[in-house]
């Protein structure tokens, strides 16, 4: 191997020595230049997509993840919203009507389905299946969102991602001082979170008692979820 002086040779990790002629002629002496690179920054992991989409829709009339207007597919926009925001994995967390909905979902391999098994007690079960898988990934973070929230725009979501959220990024969406969807929750907050969701509220209590920063998206839309059955469902 090259020895410790000899053109090229290696000091460590991103160090080389390169041995040039002394600017006095006629000298042994030698001087020497050390060549430092800077390590090369990793690139930062995307927060992971929950898309919560696994109730009955009773009010509805249809599950909300099958229900289609005149602008496509509800479950499709809100996976391809997130999608376009930077989001990946986008984790579609399904429950009635499963096989149905799934055949409305993009052909993208970052996409992945699961199916609450207890989908039926409410938001709180369809948000732990999500966080669940999101915990299988590297994400840092998880981006959240509904179904059924058709008017939500790509310049809401990509407002919730700014500044890059962290491990221990807790925001929420603000409509007009109304705290709705999304919310983006920080993997510290996972298990705490995790250990105490039940019923139908989700991560409400949780972002309230734990101080979530409020983000003002009401320029952006009014974040309403819809629960009135559209003018074209599908069946």
């Amino acid at each position: 191997g090259e020895r410790r002086g000899e053109p090229g040779a290696q000091l460590g990790v991103g160090e080389f020595v390169h041995e040039s002629p002394s600017r006095r002629p006629g000298t042994a002496r030698m001087g020497i230049t050390v060549l430092v690179t800077s390590p090369t920054q990793p690139t930062p992991t995307p927060p992971a997509g929950l898309v919560l989409a696994a109730g009955a829709g009773t009010r509805m009339g249809l599950p909300k993840a099958l229900v289609v207007d005149d602008r496509g597919a509800w479950l499709e926009r809100a996976t391809a919203l997130l999608l376009d925001a930077g989001c990946a994995p986008v984790i579609v967390v399904l429950g009635a009507a499963a096989d149905e909905a799934r055949a409305l979902l993009p052909a993208d391999p970052r996409v992945s389905v699961v199916v609450a098994e207890h989908w039926e007690r409410g938001l709180s079960a369809s948000l732990a299946a999500g966080l669940r898988a999101a915990e299988r990934t590297d994400a840092a973070s998880a981006a959240v969102t509904l179904v059924d929230l058709p008017t939500l725009g790509l310049a809401a979501v990509e407002r919730m991602l700014r500044p890059e959220p962290s491990v221990d990024t807790l925001r929420q969406a603000s409509w007009d001082g109304r705290p709705g969807h999304p919310v983006v929750i920080g993997r510290t907050h996972w298990a705490a979170l995790l250990a105490e969701l039940s019923g139908d509220s989700g991560a409400r209590s949780y972002l309230q008692r734990h101080g979530a920063d409020m983000v003002d998206c009401s320029d952006l839309g009014d974040g309403m979820d819809v629960d009135a059955r559209p003018e074209h469902p599908t069946g």
